[in-house]
C-alpha cells in the first residue's frame, strides 16, 4: 500500500488489524493493532522482538496512552468520518502533552481537504483512502501560504512575522 510520509509518497508493508478478538493469537509481520488488543495481550508482545505499532479512536482517552508510548513506533488514529475530528485532539496531546516523537499516521476516512491541518497537529503519516490519488493529495500541503496561529508543526504564524 502507498503512504504518505514526511510529505512523500512511499510504500508501506504496515498492515491496520481493524477488529481482532483480544484472546486471538498474536497475528505475524508488521501489523497496526487495535490498543485494546494491545491492552490485553501487552505482556507476551512486549516478548517480541519487533516494532510495535497501535491505532485507537476517538473513544479512547490519550491518558490511557500515556505510560504505554514507549513501546510505540506507530500510533494510527482513526478517522472514521469526516465530521469525526477526535482525532486531531489525540494528536495535538501526544505531541504537546506526552511528547510523543514517533509516527502518528492518520487511518480512515483521510481526506485530502483535511490533510494540512492534520498535519499542523502534528501527525505525520497518512493513509490516503481507497479509491483517492495520493500524488494528488501531496498538493494539499501548499494549500495555505500563510499560518494563522501556532500548532504542532512549528510553523511560524503571521502575527510573528510582523
Amino acid at each position: 500500500m502507498q503512504i504518505i510520509k514526511d510529505k512523500k509518497v512511499c510504500d508501506d508493508d504496515w498492515v491496520i488489524v481493524r477488529e481482532l478478538d483480544d484472546a486471538a493469537p498474536i497475528p505475524e509481520g508488521n501489523v497496526i493493532l487495535p490498543f485494546s488488543y494491545w491492552q490485553a495481550n501487552r505482556e507476551e508482545l512486549l516478548k517480541q522482538d519487533s516494532a510495535h505499532a497501535v491505532w485507537i479512536d476517538g473513544d479512547i482517552e490519550t491518558k490511557e496512552l500515556s505510560g504505554e508510548l514507549e513501546h510505540f513506533s506507530i500510533i494510527g488514529l482513526d478517522f472514521p468520518a469526516f465530521k469525526d475530528g477526535r482525532s486531531y485532539t489525540h494528536a495535538r496531546m501526544l505531541r504537546d502533552r506526552y511528547g510523543f516523537e514517533g509516527e502518528l499516521r492518520a487511518i480512515g476516512n483521510v481526506l485530502r481537504d483535511q490533510m494540512f491541518f492534520m498535519f499542523r497537529c502534528g501527525i505525520d503519516c497518512f493513509e490516503v483512502s481507497e479509491g483517492k490519488d495520493a500524488e494528488e493529495a501531496l498538493k494539499s500541503f501548499n494549500d495555505f501560504s500563510v499560518r494563522y496561529q501556532a500548532a504542532a508543526d512549528d510553523a511560524v504564524p503571521i502575527y510573528k512575522l510582523r
